[in-house]
């Protein structure tokens, strides 16, 4: 496969615990090289719009909520096979079901609480990392 980009957050509970480090360095062991990455704060509004896709849904409100109690790392990274790669390293969604050695298995908490975020498809890397950086922060 070609090389490609997806996107990733490390969220509010990762940031807060203090696992930026480690979670970059798992990312990075795993042949990730990151081409944009910066340490910011979601708006309600910013966080409304990054799932919007979810706002029919009955844990949104709780979703922004969490998104925007503090800071996020938001990271564009490149490797082949970037997306499927990426949520094979991250794990499931729910942590009690991610397998051993995935970033949500060893850093997240619980299903709401569950320390990254990683783009799903091709398609959604590109929105999502538009979303978050400019053409001028992509290297």
């Amino acid at each position: 496969m070609a090389k490609n980009r997806t996107f990733t957050m490390l969220k509010p509970d990762a940031v807060e615990k203090g696992h930026i480090g480690a979670i970059l360095e798992k990312i990075s062991a795993s042949g990730f090289r990151i081409v944009a990455m910066k340490l910011t704060q979601m708006t309600t509004k910013d966080a409304q719009n990054f799932y919007a896709v979810h706002s029919e849904r009955p844990f949104f409100a709780d979703l922004v909520e969490y998104m925007t109690r503090g800071p996020i790392v938001a990271a564009i990274l490149e490797k082949d096979n970037a997306v499927e790669d990426f949520r094979t390293l991250i794990g499931a969604t729910n942590p009690a079901d991610a397998a051993e050695g995935t970033i949500r298995k060893m850093f997240a908490d619980s299903i709401s609480e569950n320390a990254v975020h990683g783009s799903d498809s091709d398609e959604n890397a590109f929105i999502e990392s538009a979303f978050h950086f400019s053409g001028r922060e992509m290297f």
